[in-house]
C-alpha cells in the first residue's frame, strides 16, 4: 500500500482542493480522508504539495511504430510521465499506418509492457491517411481504438468524410479533425499575413482551417457525429465552435499550449522549433482561443506531442518538418503563463487536463475518487526551473519553450498505483 499525506487533493466532483490522504491499494485509490493511519503503508509526505488527478492527453504522436528514431511507445511513456500524463492518445500516422486491427494490437501490447503510462490508441479514418477509402473501422473499434482521426493529414474528399462519419457514428467514438484545405494552404510554411511577408516565407492562411472546421462541423451536425476539432488556432474557429455548441451539435475542441502562449514573432528568428501546422498565429487569434478556453469554447488543453530527431530540425525552416514535443512542459506552461498571472484558475486548467478529455473518450479516469484507479499527478507550484533539453526524456528536443522559466514543477506520478517519475 501507497499512502500520500497532507497534500492539497482536487476534488473533481467538488471542484475544489482540500487538505487529504490518499491511501492506495494496488491500482485503486481505497481511501480519501483526512489523517488516515496505516503503518503498513508505504508513506510519502506531500505537505505544501498539490494532487491533481494523472494528467489525460487526447492528442499525441508516438512515432512507433516506424520512426522510432524519433520517439518510440517507450521513451514517448517515459516523458509523459514526467510531465504528468497518466494517459495518452497516440495518433495514427505512424508507418505502417494504424488503420488495422493488427497494428492496434502491436501499440497497445507495447504500451502494456512498458507500463509507464495508459496508452490508448486512435484509427485511421483513412487507410493509410490517404483520404482515398475507408479504413478497417470495424475490427480497430474491437481492437478498442478511443477515436477515429486522420491526423497530420486531413480528408479533403466532403463526400468520404460524410461517409467516415456516417459509419463511425454507429460505434459512438469521436471523430478527431486535422482541419485543413491543402487548396489554400499549399507550400505554406508560418502563418499569413505580415510575419510570412517578413520572413519572405509562404504563409498558411486562417481559413484553411476554418473551412474545414465550418465542413466538418455541418457533416456532424446531419449525421449526429461527435466532432473533436484538433489543435484550434483561429478567432473564427472559436467562433465557429461556440455556435456550434449552441445549436445542440456534438462538437469539442482542444487548443495546445503554444497555441495558447505564443504568436507567429516567435518564428522571427527562423526557429524550427517554432515551425508546426497549424501555425502559431498573431496575437489577436491568440487572444481570442485563450477566451474560448476560459469560457468553455475550447474544452481540452492537449500537447500535439510531436517529436522530430535534431538533425531534421536542423535544416532551413522551408524544409524543416511540422512539430513540437509537449509532454513536459505542458502543465507547467500553462501554469506559468495563465494561472500564476491570474487569468485563469487553477481548478480550470486541471479540469481541461484531467475529467474533460478522459469523458470525450469515455473512459472513468481523470478523477481522484474511491474506487477508482490510482492515476495521480503531485506537483510543486512554487518552486522555479528552467527547461532545458537536460529536463527532457523524450528522444527529441524539439520544443519552442527551451530556455523559459517555468513554476509547476512535477514531483511524481503515479499510474495504476505505481510511481512512473519522481523528480
Amino acid at each position: 500500500m501507497i499512502l500520500i499525506k497532507n497534500g492539497l487533493v482536487y476534488l473533481s466532483s467538488e471542484k475544489k482542493f482540500e487538505k487529504l490522504d490518499i491511501l492506495i491499494d494496488g491500482k485503486i485509490i481505497k481511501k480519501i480522508s483526512p489523517n488516515i493511519d496505516k503503518n503498513s503503508a508505504e508513506i510519502y509526505d506531500c505537505k505544501n504539495k498539490h494532487i491533481f488527478p494523472g494528467f489525460v492527453d487526447l492528442h499525441c504522436h508516438l512515432r512507433d511504430p516506424g520512426q522510432t528514431y524519433k520517439e518510440d511507445i517507450t521513451s514517448g511513456a517515459e516523458s509523459a510521465a514526467k510531465g504528468g500524463f497518466t494517459s495518452i492518445c497516440c495518433m495514427p500516422n505512424t508507418n505502417p499506418t494504424i488503420d488495422n486491427i493488427s497494428t492496434v494490437n502491436y501499440v497497445t501490447r507495447k504500451a502494456r509492457d512498458v507500463g509507464k503510462t495508459k496508452i490508448f490508441v486512435i484509427g485511421a479514418m483513412s487507410k493509410g491517411l490517404q483520404g482515398k477509402e475507408i479504413s478497417n473501422i470495424g475490427s480497430m473499434i474491437n481492437g478498442r481504438i478511443v477515436a477515429l482521426s486522420d491526423d497530420g493529414n486531413c480528408i479533403q474528399n466532403a463526400k468520404l468524410m460524410l461517409n467516415v462519419m456516417r459509419y463511425a457514428s454507429t460505434f459512438n467514438i469521436p471523430m478527431i479533425s486535422h482541419s485543413e484545405d491543402y487548396s489554400l494552404s499549399k507550400e505554406g510554411q508560418v502563418n499569413y499575413g505580415y510575419m510570412s511577408t517578413k520572413l519572405g516565407l509562404s504563409g498558411i492562411p486562417s481559413l484553411a482551417e476554418e473551412i474545414m472546421v465550418s465542413r466538418d462541423i455541418m457533416l456532424a451536425d446531419v449525421t449526429g457525429t461527435h466532432i473533436h476539432i484538433a489543435h484550434a488556432t483561429t478567432k473564427r474557429t472559436v467562433d465557429l465552435i461556440r455556435q456550434a455548441k449552441k445549436d445542440g451539435i456534438k462538437v469539442t475542441a482542444e487548443a495546445t499550449p503554444h497555441h495558447l502562449i505564443l504568436t507567429e514573432k516567435a518564428c522571427v528568428n527562423y526557429d524550427t522549433n517554432t515551425k508546426m501546422k497549424p501555425p502559431l498565429r498573431s496575437e489577436d487569434n491568440r487572444k481570442a482561443l485563450f477566451e474560448g478556453l476560459l469560457d468553455d469554447t475550447i474544452d481540452i488543453i492537449a500537447t500535439d506531442h510531436a517529436p522530430h530527431s535534431d538533425y531534421e530540425k536542423e535544416l532551413e525552416f522551408i524544409k524543416a518538418p511540422f512539430g513540437v514535443i509537449g509532454f513536459e512542459s505542458a502543465f507547467s506552461a500553462i501554469y506559468t503563463s495563465f494561472v500564476k498571472t491570474n487569468q485563469m484558475k487553477l481548478e480550470n486548467l486541471i479540469e481541461k487536463m484531467t475529467s474533460r478529455p478522459a469523458k470525450i473518450i469515455n473512459k472513468n479516469i481523470g478523477e481522484i475518487e474511491e474506487g477508482l484507479p490510482a492515476d495521480l499527478t503531485i506537483a510543486d507550484l512554487d518552486t522555479s526551473y528552467t527547461f532545458t533539453e537536460k529536463e527532457i526524456l523524450s528522444k527529441s528536443k524539439n520544443s519552442p519553450f527551451l530556455g523559459k522559466k517555468f513554476y509547476g514543477k512535477i514531483e511524481m506520478t503515479i499510474c495504476d498505483g505505481k510511481f512512473t517519475w519522481k523528480a
